[in-house]
């Protein structure tokens, strides 16, 4: 008997893939505690739209975070903070902070893990950082520390 597995399981196949199983183990087994389903030509025309429909939504996202990427790579953040001598800073500035100016930049929402620093920044100047938008996509920004006037 053919069945769709709706789970990856270990030994037999991976979620959506088609299988060819014993009547006994398919009826008894997998489609009772619905790790399968008998695949009958609408169970696979199923499958099929939503795998299509995944891959469409994966290329759309793919093409707005490249887009994003483009634009992020010209843009500057600039943030104001308080120094000591020698240009050093009260503290350092973090990714969060990077990821909230730039998500109030944007209008997008950026998660902090996103922005990926090596260390804090320590002192004013301009330094190149990476943010992640996607799982193929990276851009890098210019972030300035500037002395904030009080």
């Amino acid at each position: 008997m053919k069945v769709i597995l709706l789970q990856e399981l270990r030994g037999i196949g991976k979620k959506g893939q088609i299988i060819e199983t014993s009547d006994g183990h398919a009826r008894n087994y997998l489609i009772p505690r619905k790790l399968a389903i008998e695949a009958t030509a609408h169970h696979i025309n199923e499958i099929d739209a939503k795998r299509q429909a995944e891959q469409r939504r994966q290329t759309s996202e793919l093409e707005s975070a490249q887009a994003l990427g483009k634009s992020l790579s010209q843009a500057k953040v600039r943030i104001a903070v308080k120094t000591g001598e020698n240009g050093r800073l009260f503290g350092s500035v973090t990714n969060k902070e990077i990821a909230s100016v730039l998500s109030a930049k944007t209008g997008l929402a950026i998660d902090k893990k996103k922005v990926i620093l090596d260390e804090p920044i320590k002192t004013i100047g301009e330094k190149q950082v990476e943010v992640k938008l996607h799982a193929q996509v990276s851009a890098r920004i210019t972030v300035e520390i500037m002395r904030l006037d009080e």
